[in-house]
């Protein structure tokens, strides 16, 4: 305890880094997002003909994509609400570059009443690292 006294910066250093190492776990579960896999994805996207939205930025997207993905930045996803209506009916595939923007964006899409939301686990990294093909 007098080590903690004596150190209370060094402390709350140590407390707050730990909690951002736990923070994307903790978000992953609070917010109900069905992730799956990259061999999940591509079976989702062969057999249930799911629709990939990708939401990287444009520079990210054409640098490499999953192969009929549409891009649709996170920042402009609010903003293109009439596009992604028609989506409603079909499974969504969101894929980022690391998992983390598809979270948010999950978020987004389910308040705007899309209900069969996947996230790509991993994102592009993933798929990439599973030698899935890159559409450029």
């Amino acid at each position: 305890m007098e080590f903690v006294q004596n150190n209370v910066w060094l402390f709350l250093i140590a407390v707050v880094s730990g909690a951002m190492l736990v923070w994307p776990w903790i978000a992953k579960r609070v917010s109900g997002a069905k992730e799956v896999g990259p061999l999940e994805a591509v079976q989702l996207i062969n057999r249930k003909d799911a629709v990939v939205l990708d939401v990287r930025e444009a520079g990210e997207f054409s640098a490499g994509h999953i192969a009929g993905a549409r891009s649709f930045p996170l920042a402009a996803l609010e903003k293109r609400v009439s596009e992604i209506d028609r989506f409603k009916s079909r499974p969504v595939l969101i894929a980022c570059a690391n998992g983390t923007r598809s979270l948010a964006a999950f978020g987004v899409l389910k308040k705007l009443g899309l209900s069969e939301l996947y996230v790509l686990s991993g994102g592009m990294g993933a798929w990439q690292q599973a030698s899935l093909p890159v559409e450029k």
